[in-house]
């Protein structure tokens, strides 16, 4: 079998954590993914970016000929379902996570397999392959009595205990079998130690404990979920995705859970996403707070201050997920990539590049946060002055785009647009008294602003918006234009920007996010997910609800069996491609739906003014 062959779809994969790390695991219940002991830390396992050098750990019976599998409700808690000729057999997935943990025992980090036999008598195989460093650590894996199977690396101790039999495969693997009947279960715990005493975890009835423990903690935290909108189990979804994507310990949301799967099959548009990019701010705040998780929103909120105001007036591309920059980018030659897909990439060069979109995003969730009724402190109130001074002195200049072109920096449009909506909103914020900005200033800069965007960026014979001033390809950030209320929805122009957008890079109810060939970039990219809820976020803004909604239930089609999506879809396959899943992806889902709910909340208003 070709390495390319062997490889799951992206979309095969299903997410869990415990908002600490995260793990992929594959439909045919090897665990391909898991980075440790938090989620930008290096991979123990990485076999979806080399299927021999990457390592994993798989649970399946022998003969694996189908599988299927849910999330329990309301949870990150994954159950699946194989089968083979002589039986079928549940495998059930976390990382626990429990109420009052801090007063339990525990290991560190902890991934913990609970194996079922549902009919039959299944042979039941384990296999397990750690590759610490990404695949380029040599460190063996040793028996260690009952105690288990023991990996030490610089300082880092791994245990895999297992009530199933194992026995050593190698230097750097272990394996068993062994035949259950219906109803017998066996248990396995990976624990990671490293900076307390080491902690045996227990097996068998400890194992399903932990199991219904972390069950609980999600279906208490979903529960504070208060949207009953339209496409209520996709937002919930995805809110619970979000969720698995922030970093507990400081309140950041990470882009995606991977790095470096690719979004052209074969090519280099392979990168790190295990960070926080600013551009995501005003999409991931608004997607928290209007669906009833505050805490998640006041806590992201507190980072995304953070981290700003650490390079403060100046604002970075992206940030770790304690507000640390300069996140320089290598190639890890030694991994295959995911198909062939190279280079494999850490860290992300994006880290040295401007985008001033960034200021009005940041400035976009401070206004989102202040109008749920929160305050800001007095060094917060003169930092978001700072940036609107920032703002003042950098508009005029070119970037690098919210899409991060590696080529010559361009005068693009939704950088000068989220530059004007940053100024006009902490106008309003000094109109409301929040805070103090010097008014003549900025206004003043507003409205050159505002010029220059309709003198440069729209071009009257296209009927449309530019992606940049002096270009002639088309940005389907576009479509967010009355997000900030620089046009009104159903301004002709914009909609002459939509229809010109739905021409060139529509595919169906998808979007690309540009004309091909804009980047520079080898390859051709999938249709972006998120740009494809832009256009029904843009539909329901200028009121063409019945659109709205055949559009977003198309979109919603391309989720994988688990409701998670990627960074890109493959147009005409349907494939999922790039990092996986995608906070950014998800985080649109969220916006378009409460896009929807809203104009739906206007529609109804009209009608009972007319009645």
């Amino acid at each position: 079998m070709s390495q390319s062959s062997a490889f799951p779809a992206i979309g095969d994969y299903g997410l869990i954590g415990d908002c600490r790390t995260l793990a992929l695991v594959s439909r045919r219940g090897s665990v391909e993914w898991l980075c440790l002991p938090d989620l930008d830390s290096p991979s123990l396992f990485a076999r979806l970016l080399d299927r021999e050098r990457g390592g994993f750990l798989a649970v399946a019976p022998v003969g694996c000929q189908g599988a299927r599998r849910r999330y329990r409700e309301g949870t990150n808690v994954l159950e699946t379902e194989l089968e083979a000729p002589d039986g079928r057999l549940r495998v059930t997935d976390c990382l626990p996570i429990e109420k009052k943990a801090d007063q339990l025992l525990q290991p560190e980090r902890e991934l913990v397999r609970f194996v079922e036999v549902l009919e039959g008598s299944p042979e039941v195989e384990v296999v397990y392959a750690p590759a610490p460093g990404y695949g380029a650590a040599e460190a063996p894996v040793e028996p260690h009595g009952r105690l288990g199977w023991r990996l030490a690396e610089r300082g880092r101790l791994v245990l895999l205990r297992s009530d199933l039999p194992l026995w050593q495969d190698g230097p750097r693997r272990v394996g068993g079998r062994e035949r259950l009947r219906a109803g017998e279960t066996r248990s396995l715990s990976l624990s990671f130690h490293q900076r307390d005493p080491a902690i045996l975890p227990l097996l068998g009835e400890e194992v399903a404990r932990k199991i219904e423990a972390t069950a609980d903690w999600w279906r208490d935290w979903s529960g504070a979920c208060d949207y009953d909108g339209p496409f209520a189990e996709a937002v919930r979804r995805s809110a619970l995705t979000l969720k698995a994507l922030q970093f507990v310990l400081s309140g950041a949301v990470i882009a995606a859970a991977s790095s470096s799967l690719p979004e052209a099959l074969g090519g280099g548009r392979n990168w790190d996403y295990r960070f926080c990019w600013l551009r995501d701010a005003a999409f991931t705040l608004r997607a928290f707070v209007d669906t009833g998780f505050e805490a998640e929103a006041a806590a992201f909120f507190d980072w995304l201050l953070h981290a700003t105001r650490l390079t403060q007036p100046r604002l970075d591309v992206l940030y770790d997920v304690y507000g640390r920059t300069g996140l320089a980018e290598k190639t890890l030659d030694h991994l295959a990539g995911y198909r062939g897909s190279r280079p494999v990439r850490i860290g992300n060069a994006a880290s040295s590049q401007v985008q001033l979109d960034a200021y009005g995003e940041v400035i976009s969730a401070a206004a989102i946060f202040i109008a749920r009724g929160n305050r800001l402190d007095r060094a917060e109130r003169r930092l978001l002055v700072r940036l609107g001074e920032t703002v003042c002195r950098l508009w005029r200049q070119p970037d690098n785009g919210i899409w991060e072109f590696r080529g010559s920096r361009l005068h693009n449009t939704w950088s000068k647009v989220m530059c004007w909506s940053a100024l006009d909103q902490l106008l309003a914020l000094d109109d409301q008294g929040v805070l103090a900005v010097p008014r003549a200033r900025f206004e003043a800069e507003r409205e050159k602003l505002r010029e220059t965007i309709f003198e440069q960026g729209y071009d009257r014979a296209l009927g449309s918006f530019l992606g940049a001033f002096g270009e002639s390809f088309l940005d389907a950030t576009l479509l967010l234009l009355p997000r900030t209320g620089l046009i009104e929805a159903d301004d002709p122009r914009m909609a002459g920007t939509y229809e010109r957008i739905q021409e060139r890079l529509g595919a169906g109810p998808l979007l690309h996010r540009y004309d091909a060939g804009t980047d520079g970039q080898e390859g051709q990219e999938g249709a972006f997910a998120i740009c494809s809820f832009w256009a029904v976020e843009y539909l329901a803004r200028a009121g063409r609800l019945d659109e709205a909604r055949e559009r977003m239930a198309a979109i919603l089609q391309y989720r994988n069996d688990l409701g998670l999506l990627s960074e890109e879809i493959d147009a005409d396959g349907g494939e999922l491609l790039g990092n996986f899943p995608q906070g950014f992806s998800h985080s649109g889902l969220i916006n378009a739906a409460l896009a929807i709910a809203e104009a739906e909340r206007g529609a109804q208003g009209l009608r009972g003014e007319a009645a």
